[in-house]
């Protein structure tokens, strides 16, 4: 699924509103993820701190009643893209960091990871372990050789 415009601003929107709910501070003094809820029947956007309590909402027009099978997959694809077009506003968000942006599914099982700030540190989506394993496997079987 291509975003359209509109599902580009709404989106963007949603960030913006979620940042007006934690400003920039000096000393940011909550602590929490911010869980990311998208529905494939109702469009719905939305946002919960660690507590379940909602933060904001909002309903993506694109994705009501979408039946694609990879909907997450593009959802991810779409909300990655747009924490990233807005990092300076995603970044300093008044939260202490280590915080992450996670998405979530209507059952509220984990989808996939769309962003984590870490001082310094700012990981935006992807599998950073990707190919950890084999690597580790071969490290080890050369060690076993030696």
């Amino acid at each position: 699924m291509k975003a359209t415009e509109q599902t580009i601003q709404q989106v963007e929107r949603f960030i913006n509103k979620i940042a007006q709910k934690f400003p920039a501070q000096e000393e940011p003094t909550l602590f929490t993820d911010i869980h990311v809820r998208a529905s494939q029947d109702s469009g719905d956007l939305l946002a919960f701190d660690d507590d379940d309590q909602e933060i904001t909402r909002c309903v993506v027009e694109q994705w009501i009643d979408n039946q694609e099978e990879n909907f997450y997959d593009s959802v991810t694809l779409i909300l990655r893209k747009q924490l990233k077009n807005m990092v300076n506003v995603v970044d300093n968000l008044g939260i202490l960091k280590p915080y992450s942006f996670v998405l979530e599914n209507d059952d509220k099982e984990n989808v996939a990871e769309l962003y984590l700030a870490d001082d310094n540190t700012v990981i935006i989506g992807g599998d950073i372990m990707k190919g950890l394993d084999e690597e580790l496997e071969k490290f080890l079987d050369e060690l076993i050789k030696e």
